[in-house]
């Protein structure tokens, strides 16, 4: 199993192709497909690359699914006795990435097709 940990949003996250992830807002489009650089670590097999701090010649391919905003946050601040009451909401910002691939100094290691399992259709057989 292959995956890496990236640095985004100010938030480290672990991923894995073919899996889609929720992150901070990012300035692209929609549909369209972006490449991520920062990446602290990636384990692909029995290997190991650490980066100090990201790993030299590693990408990350992803596609932009969707931007919207997440759930409302209440935040509610009360004074006792002295009637002094604030409430305010706040929606984060949110884009849905779909990770395609991850790459190693030009070197695809995994990829969303590879990592997808193979369809067991059920085979008739005459007797």
């Amino acid at each position: 199993m292959t995956y890496a940990i990236i640095e985004t949003g100010g938030k480290q996250l672990r991923v894995e192709p073919g899996r889609f992830y929720d992150i901070e807002l990012l300035p692209v489009d929609a549909e369209e497909s972006i490449t991520l650089e920062n990446l602290l670590l990636i384990q692909h097999e029995d290997q190991v690359h650490i980066g100090q701090p990201f790993v030299e010649g590693a990408t990350l391919q992803a596609t932009v699914m969707q931007h919207y905003r997440g759930r409302k946050v209440i935040v509610y601040k009360m004074k006792p006795k002295k009637k002094t009451r604030k409430k305010r909401g706040h929606r984060q910002e949110i884009t849905r990435l779909m990770i395609d691939s991850i790459s190693l100094n030009g070197a695809v290691l995994a990829s969303a097709e590879n990592n997808t399992p193979a369809s067991s259709t059920p085979s008739t057989e005459a007797e």
